[in-house]
């Protein structure tokens, strides 16, 4: 089950991950790494302002992924060692909700991806030789597993950066 996709406009928002390469069947090799990256931002007295989120920087043409294991915060904070620091770029993002299993995600996306082509919407992406290139691909978990442990309850939000026009 998922929303409606809609287009919003967001502001910049600065935020705190871990880069990784990784296959899909390699993917548990960054997602893994989100208790230590809370752990980084609890010895600094911050908290996250809102969900983990991977964010997917190469769609790789041979299957290889660069993704961010990411969260939010308030202020821009200083990189160390493999934490690195960045701001996710404001900007025009179509997004959609999912609610279920994250396996799902698969064909949500395929369905954005669809519905943005249909309305004539541009990705902020380039292609090139080694794949797509992303600006801002989201996927941000709004459900905490703590609270919540029933992975087909879950909610995910799904926010891919459109070409500003």
């Amino acid at each position: 089950m998922h929303t409606e996709p809609v287009v919003v406009e967001r502001g910049e928002q600065p935020y705190v991950a871990f880069r990784g390469h990784v296959r899909m069947d390699g993917f548990r090799l960054i997602a893994d790494r989100f208790p230590e990256l809370f752990g980084w931002l609890a010895a600094r007295g911050t908290e996250p302002v809102g969900g983990p989120f991977f964010r997917y920087n190469l769609i790789g043409a041979k299957g290889e992924l660069e993704i961010e294991a990411g969260v939010p915060v308030a202020v821009s904070l200083k990189p160390e060692g493999d934490v690195l620091s960045g701001l996710l770029p404001a900007g025009r993002y179509a997004t959609v909700t999912h609610v279920g299993h994250p396996d799902g995600l698969i064909g949500v996306t395929a369905e954005l991806l669809a519905w943005a082509e249909g309305r004539g919407l541009e990705w902020d992406m380039t292609a090139a030789e080694d794949g797509e290139h992303w600006v801002g691909r989201l996927e941000t978990y709004k459900t905490d597993p703590r609270v919540e442990p029933d992975l087909s309850k879950w909610e995910t939000e799904l926010a891919f950066r459109l070409v500003s026009g």
